[in-house]
Formats: structure tokens, sequence, C-alpha cells
């Protein structure tokens, strides 16, 4: 059976973290310092979930596609060092021109279009800057967390978690082998017993480590058998189950749950059991259908969406300082939403399509080029049977 070409029920997936996200920081950032409409909803409904569930699912794609290769018995040490360094070509090439150019750009706004103050300190972008280039924004952001300022480009902080994960992961299944997945259930267990400080929340890997669970049981005759078919005779009303796991995230990340020591973790096994769902690919979070197909877009657009959307935001208070507009009253609101949500993802569009995909496929093809000087050949699929397949390109995005 012929490989599929996407998993859309991931897109979709990475589609509500991102649009989850970019609301959450419309509060204190596209509005400043908010809509006072927005602060009771928001004590009990928050929307930064999303990026554990962001998390999950780079745990899972990118499990699914690297370690089959490199936990395989045949494989030599030198053909598996290979096939890591290839795989770090291809992440460099995918992740770091589009983050990097957002960097710069942020810096030239902060010096060039900053007479609001939106965009902050030079010196506070700088350092965010050099941090997000080092890949070492989370260390950053969690000792400036209510005690200095940032930067513009403090959503930083996850995609450098995201990175370490990618240099670390490989370099752990060489050392340990098939005990990989035993390293996987003590993170899980180690911070579901944790007190999560600022430290701990910019270090959380649960979410990463459930992922990495899921796509190694994914080829066992289990998970065949959990599936949920049921949900297809559910027919439109399949949404219901998605959507109360989504509305329980968004209840466990407000502010009035905030003293649940286990909270995190809760979100991280809720996010990881949506990825579950759209492991299968087969619609079980969503019907085909017009809604999907806008969901699937914003998908693919994902990662630039999260870079873009704050400096857009910013960049839109200071058209709003410098025009005097006031844009707090129910109706101008929605209008400068709109805005906000416009401006991002027409950006965001063109950075995926004349910067991402371009990029992307440069770096496969340089991977590709590595591997074959080296006389290795790049996996086409991973072990987990034929309808569950998900090709090695469509790899984790932060």
């Amino acid at each position: 059976m012929k490989a599929k070409q996407q998993n859309t029920d991931i897109e979709c997936l990475r589609a509500v973290a991102v649009l989850g996200v970019a609301f959450h920081h419309m509060q204190g950032n596209l509005f400043h310092p908010g809509l006072p409409q927005l602060q009771g909803f928001l004590q009990h409904f928050s929307y930064w979930f999303g990026v554990d569930l962001f998390l999950a699912i780079s745990g899972y794609v990118i499990g699914r596609s690297l370690l089959p290769q490199l936990r395989s018995p045949g494989e030599r040490l030198p053909q598996q060092w290979t096939v890591v360094m290839a795989f770090w070509i291809r992440r460099a090439w995918r992740l770091l021109p589009s983050a990097w150019l957002w960097l710069a750009i942020i810096l030239g706004a902060t010096v060039l279009t900053n007479r609001s103050g939106a965009f902050g300190s030079l010196h506070a972008n700088l350092m965010a800057s050099l941090a997000g280039v080092l890949n070492v924004a989370n260390l950053r952001f969690a000792d400036a967390f209510f005690r200095y300022e940032y930067g513009t480009s403090f959503v930083y902080w996850s995609l450098s978690l995201e990175e370490q994960f990618y240099l670390l992961l490989p370099l752990l299944v060489l050392c340990l082998r098939r005990r990989i997945d035993l390293l996987m259930i003590a993170l899980v267990v180690m911070q579901f017993l944790l007190f999560r400080t600022p430290l701990w929340m910019a270090l959380r890997t649960d979410a990463i480590a459930l992922g990495v669970l899921l796509s190694m049981a994914e080829s066992s005759i289990a998970y065949a058998r959990a599936e949920p078919a049921f949900l297809l005779r559910l027919g439109a009303l399949r949404v219901i189950m998605p959507m109360a796991l989504l509305t329980l995230l968004a209840m466990l990340a407000a502010p009035a749950l905030q003293d649940l020591q286990w909270r995190i973790s809760a979100i991280a096994a809720i996010s990881a059991a949506l990825v579950w769902l759209a492991s299968y690919d087969k619609d079980y979070l969503l019907p085909a259908g017009r809604l999907k197909q806008l969901l699937t877009w914003i998908g693919h657009r994902s990662y630039a969406i999260y870079l873009i959307h704050i400096p857009a935001y910013f960049f839109l208070r200071e058209v709003a300082f410098r025009a005097d507009l006031a844009v707090t009253a129910p109706l101008h609101a929605l209008a400068w939403a709109a805005t906000g949500v416009a401006l991002t993802l027409a950006l965001a569009d063109l950075n995926y399509r004349f910067l991402e995909q371009p990029l992307r496929r440069h770096g496969r093809a340089v991977a590709d080029r590595y591997l074959s000087r080296r006389g290795v050949h790049r996996a086409k699929a991973t072990t987990a049977p034929p309808d569950l397949v998900l090709p090695v390109s469509a790899e984790g995005t932060p």
C-alpha cells in the first residue's frame, strides 16, 4: 500500500495548537495591557496548552521517523551515526533559517519602528536573539520569569527546548538502544512528582516523552486493536471527544487551577491522547470537509505562525500608537484581532512558500547526498503497519 503524503489529522492538531497559542498571546501583546472583557473568561480557560500539544506531536512524529532507523539490530554504530548526522542536517535547514530571519526582523523593528516601545529595549532583544541562536532561550526565559525583560522573541523558549530534544534523543537512543522506552517512562513519572518551578516549566519534556512512547507503541498489535473505529459511526458527532479534551486542556491551563501540582502532567497526557487519535489519520478528530482543509492549511504554516504572531502583534501596536487608534471597544477589538490574524497568516504564508519549503527541500537533498556518500540508504517508512504509515519527510515542527 502506498504511503500517504501527509497525516492531515496531525496537521489539524498543529493548527489547533498554534491558534490556541496565538489567541492566548493576544491578551497583553496585541491588546496592551489587555481587554477587560476577556479577563473573566481567561481566568477559567487558557490556551497556552498549545505548546504542550506541539511537544507531544514532535515527540511522536520524530520518534516514528528516526527511532526505527537507530534501533535496527543489523545497523552498525558508524551507519547509525551517519543517520543521526543526516537527521540533524534536515532539522537545521528546516528550522534555523526561519527562526534566525525573524530574530533579525525583530531586532530591525526594535531599532526602526518602536516609538510605542512595544518591541522592548534593544539590549533585551539582543540578549534574547543570542539565546535563540544558541538554543538556550528556555533557560534564559526561566531566569527572566517575572524578574527582568526577556525581549520580543520570548516564544523561542519552546523552540530551544525542541532543539535540545532533537540533539539529545538520537544520542540517547544510540546509548540505550531498545531501553529508550524506560528513559521516556522515567521522564514522565519524574515530572509528575516534581514541583514545577519556572526552570522545570522551561525544561518540561513529559509531553515529548509521551509522544516518543506513542511512536514506539504504534507498530504493536495492541495499538492496532485500540483503534477507536467506533468514532466513525458517530458521524459529525465524533468531534465531541476532541472538543471535550481541548476544553479540559483549556481549563487545566487556566489560572483558576494553577495550584494543582499535577496539572502540567495532565496537560501532557491529554495532549498525547489527542496525538493518539490523530496518529491513525482516519478522520477521528474531524470529518473531511472545508473546515479540515482550512485547518490543514494552517497546520502546514504553524511553525511560521508561531514565529511571526508576536512581532506581527507588536507591529500593529506600533501602528495603533502612531495613529492614535482606540482598539479596546468590543467591535473595534474584534476588527483589530481579525487584523492581527490576517497579518500573521499572510506573513506566515509568504515565509512558508518562499523560505521554509525551498530550504526544507534543499536540506533533504543535502542530507540524502550525505547518506549516499557514506553508503547509507534513507528509510522510506517506519515499522508501523501500512495503514499507519507517515512518511519520514513529515518531520515534527515546534
